[in-house]
């Protein structure tokens, strides 16, 4: 069995973050939450590189925007995937640091679901190719032999 892949939720809405984190759960993810940037950014800290999978969160909070957590958790974590999510959609020239920017009203559940599936697809990385099993380069035997 694979092991699930872990989402930062990030959100000063609490209602919004608790279904949110229903939604990601029924999906098979792993939903860690924060209702801070600043306590996102502590939790990011406290995590070994690679172990979160994907940084979702809100464009306008308190104290520190989307655009400035995102910013500031790939300074922490640069192979970290991001997305944003706003319900001004005409903030999107705001969230300019994450992968993805995905305006509340005007995209559906699925469609942020999609979007997140893609985005933790891509942080494992390229498939790895195989190598063949034989080796045309002469063996250490036969190279010491000539």
């Amino acid at each position: 069995m694979r092991p699930k892949k872990s989402i930062l939720c990030v959100d000063d809405n609490e209602q919004l973050l608790s279904v949110r984190k229903f939604l990601l759960e029924t999906r098979g993810y792993r939903v860690l939450t924060a209702s801070t940037s600043h306590d996102a950014l502590d939790l990011i800290r406290s995590t070994a590189p690679g172990s979160i999978d994907l940084l979702l969160c809100d464009l306008i909070m308190p104290q520190m925007d989307g655009n400035e957590l995102v910013r500031r958790a790939k300074q922490l974590q640069p192979g970290l995937p991001a997305m944003i999510v706003s319900g001004t959609v005409t903030s999107f020239d705001r969230a300019c640091a994450a992968d993805v920017f995905l305006p509340k009203g005007a995209s559906s559940a699925s469609e942020m679901l999609e979007r997140i599936r893609v985005l933790v697809a891509r942080k494992r990385g390229p498939k790895k190719t195989v190598t063949p099993a034989y080796s045309a380069a002469p063996s250490f035997a036969q190279a010491t032999a000539s």
